[in-house]
């Protein structure tokens, strides 16, 4: 058994007094009592929930920064310019690859407090398109990489099957696509068997998009596919999107899945950028979840969520990563936050009815429905028998020493940087000490002699 004395943990009623938390073998809580017990190892730290990252392609963290060098030219650079420099990159690495980038990148989330990530995964064949003689072959490799960090993670092998509403898939997109509904549930069960090689690895449904998959065979897969699933789609993420679905389907994106699926609480929609006032109520009421990721949203010019009429519709929402060119979670809410006050002018963004305090509040959401999108039900902060999963901040910051429970959780969310983060512990094991994994010599290695190989940087 292992105990960890802290200086407060956040539970869902507020901030506790300095406690002990101890966990058993397995990395799960069988105490939390006020004051130190003379085993216990003091870390000086406030405890908050480990964040969950809903939506990760961990291959893109290979060019993060990248996309910034641009044409001088009067060639729009935007989303689908970006998008052919990603089919290049995807069409270079190897399993190996894989699994060094997706390492590093693991560590990395861990180091700014995620503990669980849901991996959004659509590398799936060969360089030439081919299937490996293991269909998870490099499903498998995210979640080696994920048990050689020791994150928590929800494999998510997507269904990719065209080019664009109507459109064949193009060469560039080979590695990606299952041509049928039985290659994609074949692919998903092979995927499902690649998950018990980590005790902490688990399965999620995904569809890449509305223009990626034939409308029909989304309601199949939606409609036959397993129920005791998360399900992940991007949706309405561009304008063009938007466009093409209208001249396709005569209908939005988000209208046409609202009247066509059976959309309940375990479906995760990404980004839904561009919603009309039908979509955002009706959404919301349908209980799905919408997962943003605002600095990736940002980086490529996606556009700003309608948050304020969708969380007062009810709706709730979880953060990502996505592309990777931003990890700290405190720095999504932030973005998510000040896109909303530069466009209405006010600053109550995050708030609720019964929660007023605005950092909490982002806490709050953010861990709920991403706990929903990785198949975890629980609304808990930290309970009894649950793994400890908790992200460290240092209890000897100025600001933190500094302030009151009151105000507390939002200097946290609102100030911190990453020196203010001490640690992470996920599934009851102290992986990220002052700012650095237990691991990270060996993986930071790896990484860059694949990075160097690959040569795209």
């Amino acid at each position: 058994m292992k105990s960890y004395f802290l200086q407060g943990i956040l539970k869902n009623e507020g901030w506790t007094p300095p406690v002990t938390v101890s966990v058993d073998e397995a990395g799960k809580i069988v105490s939390i009592v006020e004051g130190q017990i003379p085993e216990a190892l003091t870390l000086d730290a406030y405890a908050i929930p480990g964040f969950q990252n809903a939506h990760s392609h961990a291959f893109q963290y290979a060019m993060a920064g990248l996309a910034e060098i641009h044409s001088t030219t009067s060639a729009p650079d935007d989303f689908w310019s970006w998008r052919e420099a990603m089919y290049d990159l995807a069409l270079r690495i190897s399993p190996d690859d894989l699994e060094h980038i997706a390492s590093q990148l693991y560590s990395e989330l861990l180091r700014h407090g995620y503990t669980d990530v849901a991996e959004f995964h659509y590398v799936h064949h060969n360089q030439n398109g081919q299937p490996y003689g293991n269909l998870a072959e490099m499903g498998e490799r995210l979640v080696a990489a994920a048990a050689k960090v020791g994150i928590g993670i929800t494999l998510v092998p997507i269904f990719y099957q065209k080019g664009g509403f109507g459109k064949a898939a193009s060469e560039s997109q080979r590695r990606f696509l299952s041509p049928t509904i039985d290659a994609y549930f074949e692919l998903l069960e092979a995927s499902d068997q690649a998950c018990l090689h980590y005790e902490h690895a688990n399965l999620a449904i995904g569809i890449h998009s509305m223009r990626g998959v034939d409308p029909s065979d989304i309601e199949i897969v939606a409609m036959d596919g397993r129920k005791d699933l998360p399900f992940h789609i991007h949706i309405s993420e561009q304008l063009k999107e938007v466009e093409d679905c209208i001249a396709h389907l005569n209908q939005r994106p988000v209208e046409w899945f609202l009247e066509n699926i059976d959309v309940n609480d375990r479906f995760h929609l990404v980004h839904a950028t561009h919603l009309d006032t039908n979509e955002i109520v009706n959404l919301a009421k349908s209980k799905a979840n919408v997962v943003l990721c605002p600095s990736t949203e940002g980086n490529l010019g996606d556009g700003i969520f309608p948050l304020i009429e969708y969380q007062n519709a009810g709706g709730a929402w979880s953060i990502g990563t996505d592309s990777h060119v931003g990890l700290n979670p405190f720095e999504e809410f932030r973005l998510l936050d000040y896109g909303q006050r530069l466009i209405r002018h006010k600053r109550n963004s995050f708030y609720s009815s019964s929660e007023g305090d605005g950092g909490k509040f982002a806490i709050d959401m953010a861990l709920k429905s991403g706990r929903r999108a990785m198949g975890n039900k629980s609304e808990a902060y930290f309970e009894i028998g649950s793994y400890f999963d908790a992200c460290l901040l240092n209890a000897k910051s100025p600001l933190l020493e500094s302030s009151s429970g009151l105000s507390l959780t939002s200097a946290m969310v609102y100030s911190s940087d990453s020196k203010m983060q001490k640690g992470t512990i996920s599934k009851g094991k102290l992986v990220v000490i002052d700012g650095k994994h237990i691991g990270s010599e060996r993986i930071n290695k790896e990484f860059v002699k694949t990075i160097r190989q690959l040569g795209n940087r």
